[in-house]
C-alpha cells in the first residue's frame, strides 16, 4: 500500500537484526531479550506480563456506556470521513479511541473488511487499554503519549500477529490534556513510511475542531497574541524544526518545559528563564504580559532556542481552518508561510496554539513549536540563528490554580498507577510513601495494627499500632523505626484523626501542644528537621485500617487544606488497596491453613524408603497440590503426588477428599490403576455434584500413584495426566521413565496403564507436582535439564536434594503451587525373608508349621513363634480347603512379622461371628484377635492373605 510516496520501510525485522517474532517467543520463554526489539515494545511487554495478561486472550471488555457525543467525537467524525475516502478501497481501518482506550469511532477502507473482523475490531465500545489488551497500538500511545509504531509479533496478544499499526495521542489544545488516540490499523504487509505524515495531519485537523470548542477568553488571549505582529515579524529563511529537536527530548524534558512555562504564567511578569536539559541542551523561556481589546490580561510564553544553521523553509500547505473570532491576517501569514507549531501539554487555563497552524504537527513530541529565527529581543550582530516559538498563552491567576491543580492532579494519576500494584499490605503500605514524598510532603511514617498485617481486622486500632513504614528524602530522622509499636496520647493529631475519621492538619508543629505533650525528647529533635503534619486516617468499607502521617521539612511554606485535601484523597486510594490486600492475606491465610491442615503431618515409620517432602504455595494464591506416603502390606509402601485444578477454597476442599479417598483406595491393596480408576470416577462424581458445574466441568486433578517393594526392588507406576516422576540410579544416572500418561482424574471412560520399574537400593525416586517445572516465562526443556543437573549428586540424602530442587529449579515467583516427594530406596535382606511352596494338600500344613518354627527360633523370634503358628496354622488349611494351589507361604522380618499365605483364587475370605452351634467359621476369628492387623490383597493371578504380629515382646 504506497498512500502519498516515500520510502517503504521494512517490515518483518526488529532492531538489532532479530525478528520481533523470535524476540517475543524468548521473552514469552523468561530468557533475556537484549536487542532485537524497541524499548518502548520491550518496556510494554514487561508491563503486560506484571499484570497477568495471556497473549492467547482472545476477550476485550466491551463498554456500552461511552459517551457517543463526546468532544473528541464531534471533533474527529468529519476527519475520519475524509480518511476512510483517502483509503476507500484498501485494507485500512481508522479508529478514534478515548483517553481510557475505549474505541468510539470506527471506519474502513473496505466496507468487507468489517465482516472479515472480529466482533472486537467492528464496532466501537471495545476497550484497547495497555492493561486488559496488551500491546497494541492504541493503548502504548496512551502509555507512551507519544506517536508509537507497533508491527506484527510487536503486538502482546496472539490475535493480532498479522497486524500493524500507527497511534497518535490527540491533544486539546487548551489544556494540554489527551483527549484521545488516532489509529491507523492495517496487514503488517503493506507498511508505508508516508503514514506517519498523514496520521500527524489527520491528528491535528482534530485538534484544530477542538480548539475551535474553546472558550471565547482563552481565545481572546490567542487573538492578542496574534495581533501583536509576532509571527509577521519572524524572518522565514531562518526558520528550523524546533519539533525536530522535539522528537528527541526525553519525556523529563518535555515536562519540565512545560512546568517551567506553567509557572511563567502563574507569576504574570515579564522574565526569561533558561531551562537546562538533558545533554547539556538548553532553552529559554520568555515571558510577554498582554492585555485583549476585551480587557482580558494574560502571558505569552515563547521558546527561544539557538539554532545551529539556516533550514530549507518548510512546505506550504494548501489550505488552513481557522478557528472564528481570529483575524484574516493569521490566516494570510499562515496560508503564505506557515510557523511550524507543536501543542503544549498545558495545564488548564492555558492555551496553546499549535493547532492553527497548517503545518501537521508532531503532536506527540515536545511541549513547544517553533516560528521562524528573528525577532528576539536578545538579538546582537554576531549572534547565531535562533528559533522562537509560542509555547502557550493563560492568565496568571487562574494558571497559579491551574498549576496547582495540575501538580495534584498529576500525582493523583500517578497514585491510581503505583498505589495497590501487588497485594501485599506492607508493600502497598510502602508504595503511598514512596508517591508522596517529595511530590506533597518530605517524610511520610505509616502505622498499621499487627491484626491488618496478619488480613484481620483490628478490635481496636488506637492500642495495636506498629510503625509499617518510615521513608523520606533522608534517613537520618529520628522517627520510630519499622516494626516498634507505637503508643499515641489522646491529644496527638494521629489519635484525633482516629476519633473523628477526618484528616487533622498541623501547619505549625512548634504550636502544637498535642503532638508535643506526647514525648517532648522524640518531638524536640525532630522539630529541628519538619515543620508541618497532616495525619490522615487510612479507612475502607467502614474499617479503620491505620494512619499516614506526612511531614513536610524542606519546604518553607507550611501544609495547607488543599494538601490535607490531597493527602486524604491519597491515603483514601491507600486504604483501598492497602484493604483488599488485607483481605486477600486473610483468605489466603484461611486457604493455606486449610491445605496445610489436609497435608501429612507426620510421615509414618518404615524401611521400604527414606522420604523427604515440600510443599511450596503459590504466590498470589494457593491451590489443590498434595502429597502422602502410605505403607501396605508386605513391607511395601504406597507414594502419592496430585494436583487439583485451580485455586482456592474449592480447590484445597476438593484435595481434601481426593486425598482422604485416595489413602482409602490404597489401603485396599488395590494397584496403582485400579486406584486411577476409582479416583476417576470419585472426582467425575464431585464435579456432577458441585452446584456451579452447571453441566461444564469445573473439577479435575491430576495424580501420579507408585508402589515400592523392598522385598523384590520393584516400583509399580500409575498416572493420571501428571509428571513422570524422576529416577536417580545410586551411580548418579537421572532419568525420567517413559510411562503410559493416561488422561486426567475427571474424564471417565478411559483406561489408566501401570508399568513397572526396577529400583536398586540407594535409587532416588522424585514425585513432584507441574509447578515445580511449568512456567509461562520458561521453557519446560530448560527446566527439565535444570532438575537433571540438580539430581545429578548422588551422595545428597532426600531431605538434601528437595533443597537442591527449591532453590535451582523451582520459579523466583511461582505462580502455581509446588508439592515435593523425594524417596530413597531400601531393600530387604534375604536373610530375613523365608517362603516356601506346597501343594493343596492337608497333610503339608504341619510340615509349614515345623518350618517356619526352625526359621523363626533362627531369627530369634521364640516368644512370637506360638502366635505365628497358630496364624499359618489356619491361613495355609483355608488356602488348601476353599483356594486353590500352588499354595506359597512367606515370612517377613521386618520391623513386625508378617506371615503371608498366597493361592491362584480370586475367592476371598471374610470374618464373621461363628453361632455356638457351628463346627468351624473360627479361624479368622482367632487370625484377627492375634495379629495387629490381617486382610487380603489381590494379585493378577490369585490373592495373598496376609497377616501381622507385633514384635514387642520377642
Amino acid at each position: 500500500m504506497i498512500l502519498t510516496g516515500g520510502e517503504t520501510m521494512p517490515t518483518g525485522r526488529a532492531t538489532g537484526g532479530t525478528g520481533p517474532a523470535r524476540s517475543r517467543e524468548r521473552f514469552l520463554q523468561g530468557e533475556p531479550v537484549e536487542a532485537g526489539v524497541r524499548t518502548s515494545i520491550l518496556s510494554s511487554w514487561q508491563r503486560s506480563r506484571s499484570l497477568g495478561l495471556s497473549p492467547d486472550q482472545a476477550d476485550l471488555p466491551f463498554r456500552e456506556d461511552f459517551d457517543r457525543d463526546a468532544r473528541i467525537v464531534r471533533a474527529a467524525v468529519p476527519v475520519l470521513d475524509r480518511l476512510q475516502a483517502m483509503f476507500g478501497g484498501s485494507k485500512m481501518n481508522i479508529s478514534v479511541a478515548d483517553a481510557s482506550g475505549t474505541v468510539l469511532l470506527r471506519r474502513f477502507g473496505e466496507a468487507s473488511l468489517a465482516r472479515s473482523l472480529p466482533a472486537f475490531q467492528r464496532v466501537p465500545g471495545f476497550v484497547f487499554a495497555e492493561r486488559v489488551a496488551g500491546t497494541n497500538g492504541i493503548g502504548l500511545a496512551l502509555a507512551e503519549r507519544q506517536l508509537i509504531r507497533v508491527h506484527g509479533a510487536e503486538h502482546f496478544a496472539e490475535r493480532s500477529q498479522r497486524s500493524a499499526c500507527r497511534a497518535l495521542p490527540v491533544r486539546d489544545p487548551l489544556s494540554g490534556r489527551i483527549e484521545g488516540v488516532l489509529c491507523f490499523g492495517y496487514p503488517s504487509s503493506t507498511e508505508d513510511a508516508a503514514l506517519a505524515t498523514t496520521i500527524r495531519k489527520a491528528a491535528q485537523a482534530i485538534e484544530r475542531r477542538l480548539l475551535g470548542q474553546s472558550s471565547a477568553r482563552e481565545r481572546a488571549l490567542l487573538r492578542a497574541y496574534m495581533d501583536t505582529g509576532a509571527i509577521a515579524s519572524v524572518d522565514l529563511h531562518h526558520t528550523i524544526g524546533v519539533d525536530e529537536l522535539a522528537l528527541e527530548l526525553h519525556p523529563r524534558d518535555r515536562a519540565v518545559l512545560t512546568e517551567k512555562a506553567a509557572e511563567l504564567i502563574s507569576r504574570g511578569q515579564r522574565a526569561a528563564v533558561v531551562v537546562s536539559l538533558l545533554g547539556g541542551r538548553r532553552v529559554t523561556l520568555v515571558s510577554r504580559p498582554m492585555r485583549s481589546g476585551s480587557g482580558v490580561e494574560g502571558v505569552a510564553i515563547e521558546a527561544v532556542l539557538p539554532g545551529p544553521s539556516p533550514r530549507e523553509p518548510l512546505a506550504v500547505p494548501t489550505r488552513v481552518d481557522v478557528p472564528p473570532g481570529f483575524s484574516s491576517r493569521l490566516a494570510v501569514t499562515t496560508a503564505v508561510r506557515p510557523p511550524r507549531f507543536v501543542p503544549a501539554t498545558a495545564a488548564p487555563g492555558r492555551l496553546s496554539v499549535a493547532a492553527l497552524s497548517g503545518h501537521l504537527p508532531d503532536t506527540a513530541y515536545g511541549p513547544f513549536g517553533a516560528v521562524g529565527g528573528g525577532g528576539a529581543a536578545d538579538d546582537h550582530p554576531g549572534a547565531p540563528p535562533q528559533t522562537r516559538g509560542l509555547v502557550m498563552v493563560g492568565e496568571p491567576r487562574v494558571g497559579t490554580y491551574a498549576l496547582a491543580a495540575r501538580r495534584r492532579l498529576e500525582l493523583l494519576s500517578e497514585a491510581s498507577a503505583r498505589i495497590g500494584t501487588t497485594l501485599d499490605v506492607r508493600r502497598t503500605a510502602q508504595e503511598l510513601a514512596e508517591t508522596a514524598v517529595p511530590r506533597l510532603a518530605d517524610f511520610v511514617t505509616i502505622d498499621l495494627p499487627e491484626a491488618v498485617l496478619r488480613g484481620e481486622e483490628s478490635a481496636d486500632p488506637r492500642t495495636d499500632l506498629h510503625r509499617t513504614v518510615v521513608h523520606g528524602i533522608r534517613d537520618d530522622l529520628p522517627f520510630s523505626p519499622v516494626g516498634k509499636r507505637v503508643d499515641l496520647g489522646p491529644t496527638t493529631p494521629q489519635m484525633r484523626c482516629l476519633a473523628n475519621g477526618q484528616a487533622v492538619l498541623e501547619p505549625d508543629l512548634k504550636a502544637a501542644a498535642g503532638w508535643l505533650a506526647q514525648d517532648p525528647e522524640h518531638t524536640e529533635r525532630l522539630l529541628t528537621q519538619v515543620h508541618s503534619l497532616i495525619a490522615v486516617p487510612l479507612v475502607a468499607r467502614g474499617v479503620i485500617l491505620g494512619i499516614a502521617s506526612f511531614y513536610r521539612a524542606q519546604d518553607p511554606a507550611p501544609f495547607g487544606d488543599d494538601d490535607r485535601s490531597l493527602g486524604l484523597e491519597l491515603a483514601n486510594r491507600a486504604a483501598l488497596s492497602i484493604d483488599n490486600a488485607r483481605r486477600y492475606t486473610r483468605e489466603r491465610t484461611m486457604v493455606l491453613t486449610l491445605q496445610r491442615s489436609l497435608l501429612p503431618h507426620d510421615l509414618p515409620d518404615q524401611d521400604a524408603v527414606e522420604i523427604a517432602h515440600r510443599y511450596l504455595p503459590a504466590e498470589s494464591d494457593v491451590g489443590g497440590d498434595w502429597y502422602d506416603v502410605i505403607p501396605l502390606s508386605g513391607t511395601r509402601i504406597g507414594l502419592f503426588v496430585g494436583d487439583v485444578v485451580g485455586h482456592g477454597m474449592l480447590s484445597a476442599a476438593t484435595m481434601g477428599q481426593l486425598r482422604t479417598a485416595a489413602r482409602s483406595f490404597a489401603e485396599l491393596d488395590f494397584p496403582p490403576d485400579e486406584v486411577l480408576t476409582h479416583l476417576d470416577n470419585l472426582v467425575g462424581r464431585l464435579d456432577r455434584e458441585e452446584p456451579a458445574a452447571a453441566g461444564v466441568g469445573v473439577i479435575g486433578a491430576t495424580c501420579l500413584y507408585a508402589i515400592y517393594d523392598p522385598t523384590s526392588q520393584q516400583c509399580t507406576v500409575a498416572r493420571a495426566g501428571h509428571p513422570p516422576p524422576a529416577l536417580v540410579l545410586p551411580d548418579g544416572t537421572v532419568s525420567f521413565p517413559d510411562l503410559p500418561a493416561g488422561p486426567p482424574l475427571g474424564l471417565g471412560g478411559l483406561p489408566f496403564e501401570a508399568a513397572e520399574i526396577h529400583l536398586p537400593e540407594g535409587s532416588r525416586l522424585l514425585l513432584y507436582t507441574d509447578g515445580l517445572i511449568e512456567d509461562r516465562l520458561r521453557d519446560v526443556d530448560v527446566v527439565l535439564n535444570q532438575l537433571r543437573g540438580a539430581l545429578a549428586h548422588p551422595e545428597h540424602t532426600p531431605e538434601q536434594t528437595c533443597q537442591t530442587v527449591l532453590e535451582t529449579v523451582a520459579p523466583a515467583h511461582p505462580c502455581d503451587d509446588i508439592a515435593l516427594l523425594v524417596a530413597r530406596t531400601h531393600a530387604v535382606d534375604p536373610g530375613r525373608i523365608a517362603a516356601w511352596d506346597l501343594p493343596a494338600d492337608p497333610a503339608r500344613v504341619s510340615e509349614v508349621r515345623a518350618a517356619a518354627l526352625r526359621q523363626l527360633a533362627d531369627w530369634g523370634l521364640d516368644e512370637a513363634a506360638f502366635a505365628a503358628e497358630l496364624m499359618l496354622s489356619e491361613l495355609v488349611t483355608n488356602a488348601i480347603r476353599h483356594g486353590a494351589g500352588p499354595i506359597r507361604v512367606r515370612l517377613l522380618h521386618g520391623r513386625t512379622l508378617i506371615c503371608e499365605v498366597s493361592d491362584a483364587s480370586n475367592t476371598a475370605p471374610h470374618l464373621r461371628r461363628a453361632a455356638s452351634t457351628d463346627e468351624g467359621g473360627r479361624g479368622l476369628f482367632l487370625v484377627a484377635q492375634l495379629a495387629q492387623s490381617w486382610g487380603t490383597r489381590y494379585l493378577p493371578e490369585g490373592k495373598v492373605i496376609w497377616a501381622e504380629c507385633g514384635l514387642d515382646g520377642a
